[in-house]
């Protein structure tokens, strides 16, 4: 429940943190949070370090949700690992493509997780029941494709669709814990 809640604390509360340090002109709405590990970004070791506490937080709830099935904690670790390499590999000013490649990978893993995470069974926790995981997945592909629709059209929203994706993204296993612990206390 720690690690869960601490990474997702760490993603978010760290990135608005990031974005309240930067200029006034710094257009959140429109620009990505990656932007905020550039050169030149004020404080830009609070995103960075956000990025790698969110990674060793996932690895860390990776290893002790049991509930799941192996491949879907297997999955949740490399989502974790990929999020440490993208705080290793901070955004260059006109893009970075080892950045942009862990960050796919990143968002990659934790949309699939899931789905090699969820069990069968009326005594499993809801947030792993096939069901779930499917409706998971299909609202986190959602939010993936606001994104990518956003930042190839380089629109107005990038930046918060984007940032509605990785709450999204590490929201879930959250939720997912909060299943297994409300499983527990029956």
């Amino acid at each position: 429940m720690i690690t869960a809640a601490a990474a997702f604390v760490a993603l978010v509360g760290g990135c608005t943190a990031a974005t309240a340090l930067q200029p006034s002109s710094f257009n959140w709405l429109a620009s990505t949070v990656s932007t905020l590990t550039e050169p030149g970004a004020a404080d830009r070791w609070v995103t960075i370090t956000a990025f790698a506490v969110t990674g060793a937080c996932g690895m860390a709830t990776a290893l002790a949700l049991r509930p799941a099935a192996p491949a879907g904690r297997l999955t949740l670790a490399a989502a974790g690992g990929a999020a440490v390499l993208v705080a290793m590999n901070p955004e260059h000013a006109g893009g970075s493509l080892t950045h942009g490649l862990w960050a796919a990978a990143t968002f990659t893993a934790l949309i699939a997780w899931p789905v090699g995470a969820w069990r069968r069974g009326t005594s499993v926790p809801w947030g792993l029941r096939p069901a779930v995981s499917a409706a998971g997945v299909g609202a986190l592909l959602a939010l993936l494709a606001w994104y990518l629709a956003e930042l190839i059209t380089r629109g107005e929203m990038t930046g918060l669709a984007e940032r509605a994706m990785c709450a999204a993204l590490v929201g879930w296993p959250l939720m997912v814990v909060l299943s297994c612990r409300r499983l527990e206390q029956r």
